[in-house]
């Protein structure tokens, strides 16, 4: 079954690309950056990789993004993402990134943007692989802050999938960025938004409601609320799972309890994910595998999430239809 996860066609819609920073490449651009790191080694970096709850992590996360300096190093944790993902056989990806943690520290929109951009071109023009950018908001900064980068992606819009929403979950409802969610759909972004990983089903309500979402992230806890399943379900809403991140995060202590049987049983249309695989112990195939062996996940679930990922994507027509080709082949 292992070989059978890693080769099947599959798209990836729930990536921070800043979460793919391997502890290796993180202590190479500290060196080639002149940056003085808190940790003596990879290992001892390794060792700190235990969280108790989305925090913990976030505030590792933060330190290890300190690195990314230039466009250059941008371009190269991009890059290193995609020649992993190829490895698994992903034929797209959409990729989320949070520009106020570059920003904050002084980096220019413009530096991080072209660094990822340039690398996700090279990567369509000699790894296969398509892709879009989501630009993520930090939901433990205000709203202005987030009209702020709003406002620096301008030039860039053409080039933008759409807006999201991640950070620290509870205490900051979806609703606290309503406005700007409203003015970036009309400049004709997209909106997604993390909901209901840590946050209650309320906050899943309250994304699709006030910012019009076009896909849910994590969304484990809507099961919490059978109205609001039935209407994700009824109206074809995707969530976008990350298994290992919930349980590294104690979201889901336990894979062997994760919600996913009781999604596809709800008819949810359900897609697998990393999240922020450096630091959660697994890419996309390793998700995969992770519930075939904690839940039984099926032949036929597998084939049907790895469906699902490609038809929730938002890749253009003439690519989806490519990828589902791809994906009837490999299945004959």
């Amino acid at each position: 079954m292992k070989d059978f996860i890693w080769n099947i066609p599959k798209a990836e819609l729930h990536i921070h690309i800043e979460g793919s920073l391997e502890p290796g490449m993180i202590f190479s651009l500290a060196e080639r950056n002149k940056i003085n790191l808190k940790y003596s080694n990879v290992d001892q970096l390794k060792k700190a990789y235990q969280f108790n709850n989305l925090q913990e992590f976030l505030d590792l996360y933060y330190q290890g993004a300190a690195v990314l300096l230039e466009e250059e190093d941008f371009y190269d944790l991009t890059t290193a993402y995609l020649k992993k993902i190829k490895e698994q056989n992903v034929l797209h990806t959409e990729i989320f990134f949070d520009p106020q943690t570059h920003t904050e520290r002084g980096v220019s929109f413009n530096t991080v943007f072209n660094g990822i951009y340039k690398a996700l071109k090279d990567g369509q023009n000699n790894l296969g692989i398509s892709s879009e950018i989501i630009m993520c908001f930090l939901r433990h900064l205000d709203e202005k802050s987030a009209f702020e980068v709003l406002l620096e992606a301008e030039p860039y819009k053409d080039k933008i999938l759409g807006v999201g929403l991640d950070s620290s979950e509870l205490g900051h409802p979806p609703s606290k960025f309503k406005n700007v969610f409203k003015e970036a759909r009309k400049q004709g972004y997209l909106a997604f938004a993390h909901a209901g990983e840590e946050g209650p089903a309320e906050y899943v309500w309250d994304a699709i409601d006030n910012l019009k979402i076009s896909r849910i992230d994590h969304g484990n806890n809507s099961l919490n609320d059978k109205t609001l399943t039935k209407k994700i379900a009824r109206e074809n809403l995707a969530l976008t799972v990350c298994p290992l991140s919930n349980q590294k995060l104690k979201v889901v202590p336990d894979l062997k309890n994760h919600p996913l049987p009781q999604m596809l049983e709800a008819d949810m249309i359900i897609t697998l994910n990393s999240d922020d695989p450096a630091y959660f112990g697994g890419y996309i195939a390793e998700n995969y595998l992770a519930m075939h062996e904690s839940v039984n996940l099926s032949k036929a679930d597998i084939i049907n999430i790895a469906r699902n990922s490609i038809d929730s994507s938002f890749a253009d027509k003439a690519r989806k239809n490519e990828m589902l080709t791809e994906l009837t082949s490999f299945l004959k």
